[in-house]
Order: structure tokens, then C-alpha cells, then sequence
């Protein structure tokens, strides 16, 4: 189906998303099983949680909309993935995997930060006021994901990669 209008790029943005974050929930336990520091593992795991919830609310906003969700694949999301998945077999398990690992998943972040900005932004442009109330609870766990991963990384796990030198 060619976008035509902004309806049309909000179902096509809104599809791309939610194949981004399916692709999450399956990558993320592979994240969360690589990495070697407690924290790093846990938040990998509560994020997981996290993005269930955001798989859910986009049905939510699918159904709210009366939508169909398009199924496409998020390419972008792919070649993160496989960025995190190429890290996990090139570097040994320890503190510069970690470090490696933490890298990914921010870029990951960032990347779901800037769709969901998009789609805040058409959604309030085509009034779709509880889907943007939705979405932005998403846009804020992400934002709070890519904080914590910083955290981690500030704290100790690029600390102790450097002391792995």
C-alpha cells in the first residue's frame, strides 16, 4: 500500500515500530544472557518487560484507531540487531563485550526514541490524542532506557573494559 497521506505514514510508521519492537523482545534475552555485569543483564531484562508492554500498546492503538497494522519489517531495527548479534560473537564474554553491548543497545534506543518522536508528532497532528498518550509512554521509557544504559556505562562497565586492557 503507497503512502499517500499522513494517515497513511502514521499506519506505515506506526507497522515499522511495532516490527522494531517484536524484534526486541527476541533479542533482548540474547543481550541480557551475553553480558557479564549483574546490572547490565537486569536492566536488559526489565527493558524486555518494558517492550512487551510497548508491543501491546501499539495493538492497543491499532484497535483504538480501528487500524490494521501493515506487516513489514523494520529494517533499521535489523541491522541494529545484527550489529549487538555480531558484537556477541567477536568479543569474549566479559567487561569489553559489556561495554560493547551497552553501545548497541543506546544506538537501539535512540533509535526507537526518534520513531516514537515521529509518531507523537503525527499523532497529535492527526488528533489522535489516546494514541499519542500511548505512545508517549513509550517515547518515555525508551528515553529513561537510554539513562540507565549511560548510567551503567559512566559507573563501571567502560571502566572496568579499560581496566581489561
Amino acid at each position: 500500500m503507497p503512502v499517500k497521506n499522513l494517515s497513511d505514514l502514521f499506519i506505515h510508521e506506526l507497522s515499522d515500530t511495532y516490527s522494531a519492537e517484536k524484534q526486541m523482545t527476541r533479542s533482548l534475552p540474547k543481550l541480557a544472557r551475553a553480558a557479564t555485569d549483574e546490572g547490565l543483564a537486569s536492566a536488559f531484562e526489565t527493558h524486555l518487560e518494558e517492550t512487551r508492554g510497548q508491543v501491546e500498546r501499539i495493538e492497543q492503538i491499532a484497535e483504538l484507531l480501528q487500524i490494521k497494522l501493515k506487516r513489514i519489517k523494520c529494517e533499521g531495527m535489523a541491522g541494529l540487531v545484527e550489529e549487538g548479534d555480531s558484537l556477541i560473537d567477536q568479543i569474549e564474554q566479559g567487561p569489553v563485550l559489556d561495554a560493547a553491548l551497552i553501545g548497541a543497545a543506546r544506538k537501539v534506543e535512540h533509535y526507537e526514541i526518534a520513531g516514537y518522536h515521529s509518531l507523537c508528532t503525527l499523532a497529535r497532528q492527526l488528533g489522535h490524542m489516546e494514541a499519542l498518550e500511548l505512545l508517549e509512554a513509550s517515547l518515555a521509557e525508551e528515553t529513561a532506557t537510554d539513562g540507565k544504559l549511560g548510567a551503567l556505562a559512566e559507573a563501571h562497565a567502560v571502566a572496568d573494559a579499560a581496566l581489561a586492557d
